[in-house]
């Protein structure tokens, strides 16, 4: 079963996401330059704090407190610091473009953490070999958003429909860190259905995932009784379409795979239309 990650800074959808079986629940602290990344994208751009680590840690029970930082910059150090202080067993590094910054970055965390890379520019992954060689690196995540935006891309699933994650991913294996790209909606919704992205993850050995903004976007009349019920039955629908799959073959999986691309395909057309 994939590890699945949900981000949050409400104690109570915290301590929800928890009992029912998430595996981290993740503080995110990126706020610079993010805005300007992803302009009128509508992605998640989260005003967490580093007091929201101290709430929420002492509130779980089973899930893991993964934290993304900022990218690397002149106060790096005493934010990480704060971070591992404050209770985080994952730390994430976002952004990174050049073997220097990830060195720096795993010289502050020195082992009380385990560190997360977010492969998320073209940069990094033309220094991805040199990279992967560095000692202290836990895992690494793909992140879609910003890499189809650096590929100059129209979609977020372009790079795993043509073969880049693909690519990325053998790499990373070779290396023997565990991975992830991107995140997962709901099972039947999203623009490409949250099956398919899950195929996609069986297909390349993916072991952790995201879940996706709309896979709970809690209201405010809604009362904690049904956010529960909610996340319970949504996060149960994924397991047991996990269990499905787990199984298939290869050639299953690689059938699934073209399924995949056409449906991307379909998706990319409709955007460039409407581009103009």
């Amino acid at each position: 079963m994939l590890e699945l990650m949900y981000i949050t800074n409400r104690p109570d959808i915290a301590q929800i996401a928890d009992s029912a079986g998430v595996d981290r629940v993740w503080i995110d602290l990126e706020t610079k330059d993010k805005e300007k990344r992803q302009k009128n994208m509508d992605t998640v751009k989260s005003h967490h704090s580093i007091s929201d680590i101290k709430t929420i840690k002492p509130l779980l029970r089973s899930a893991k407190l993964q934290v993304r930082v900022n990218h690397i910059y002149e106060d790096s150090k005493s934010e990480i610091d704060e971070v591992i202080k404050a209770g985080a067993d994952y730390i994430m590094l976002p952004y990174y473009k050049t073997v220097s910054e990830v060195k720096r970055f795993i010289d502050f965390v020195r082992g009380r953490s385990k560190t997360i890379l977010l492969l998320e520019t073209v940069e990094a992954m033309d220094i991805l070999d040199d990279t992967l060689a560095l000692p202290g690196i836990d895992e690494m995540h793909i992140g879609l958003n910003d890499l189809h935006l650096s590929l100059k891309q129209d979609f977020m699933f372009e790079s795993v429909a043509n073969g880049i994650v693909d690519d990325l991913c053998s790499q990373i294996r070779a290396a023997n860190i565990p991975y992830g790209f991107g995140g997962i909606a709901r099972i039947g919704e999203g623009l490409i259905p949250a099956e398919m992205v899950l195929n996609e993850h069986y297909r390349l050995g993916s072991t952790r995932a995201i879940l996706s903004r709309s896979f709970c976007m809690p209201t405010p009349d809604q009362s904690a009784d049904e956010i529960r019920m909610l996340f319970s039955k949504e996060l149960l629908a994924i397991r047991e379409y996990e269990k499905q799959i787990s199984g298939w073959s290869p050639d299953i999986l690689n059938a699934k795979h073209i399924e995949f691309q056409n449906a991307v395909s379909s998706v990319v057309n409709t955007i460039r239309q409407q581009k103009g």
